[in-house]
């Protein structure tokens, strides 16, 4: 099935640039670009993309507002944040608003066209090397890293926190019924649990507060 993608950023250049390359690859096609923010918001709704490839910094309104307003509605397109630094605490702010993973504008044809597949799955596009230190760089300078409740872990069962400790470390579902000797289908079935006992949305999310509640400390 053919993955529809909105690309928004407010540099022309660079959306032709990632539309060439995306519309090359197989099973990816390309659906509508937008400039800012808030046109990002109406192409979701008119469009109805699998993926939203974000720029952050624009005017009108940046692509951490839209995030959070996409994630709000619900819709089934997944947010995969483009940044041109990896230490950048609106890319932080952005996965904790429900961005499924980040790329670096500088990322190969290859890389950016498996990110998409990735975040399309339903996966988690999160660097560990480059999450632990945005994480470290940022959670203790955001108002909102105390309302992570650290008492959510307690709801968890024993093999729910290692599961979610795995996460945050960027394991797949494979790799992680591999490390645990478990049926993949028993991982999904840990993961769904964990997002549904801690209210979050998504893995992305469950990585953040993972980090954030301490469960897992940045190396």
């Amino acid at each position: 099935m053919t993955i529809r993608v909105l690309i928004v950023d407010d540099q022309m250049m660079v959306r032709e640039g990632f539309s060439v390359l995306l519309n090359a690859m197989e099973g990816i096609e390309v659906v509508g670009e937008a400039v800012d923010g808030r046109q990002a918001i109406a192409q979701v709704a008119a469009l109805r993309p699998d993926v939203v490839l974000m720029d952050i910094r624009m005017p009108e309104m940046n692509g951490l507002e839209a995030t959070r307003q996409i994630v709000a509605a619900d819709t089934d397109a997944k947010v995969l944040v483009l940044t041109t630094f990896d230490l950048d605490e609106y890319v932080y702010q952005a996965l904790r608003a429900g961005a499924s993973g980040f790329l670096l504008k500088d990322a190969s044809a290859r890389q950016l066209a498996e990110g998409v597949r990735v975040v399309a799955a339903g996966e988690a596009l999160l660097a560990p090397s480059v999450t632990k230190r945005l994480i470290s760089e940022f959670s203790k300078l955001s108002e909102v890293q105390r309302a992570a409740d650290p008492s959510g872990v307690s709801e968890l069962t024993e093999r729910e926190t290692e599961v979610l400790v795995l996460i945050a470390q960027g394991l797949s579902n494979g790799e992680m019924a591999d490390r645990l000797l478990v049926a993949e289908s028993t991982i999904k079935t840990h993961v769904s649990r964990i997002l549904v006992k801690l209210g979050l949305r998504d893995r992305t999310q469950a990585a953040v507060y993972a980090y954030e509640t301490r469960l897992v400390t940045p190396a």
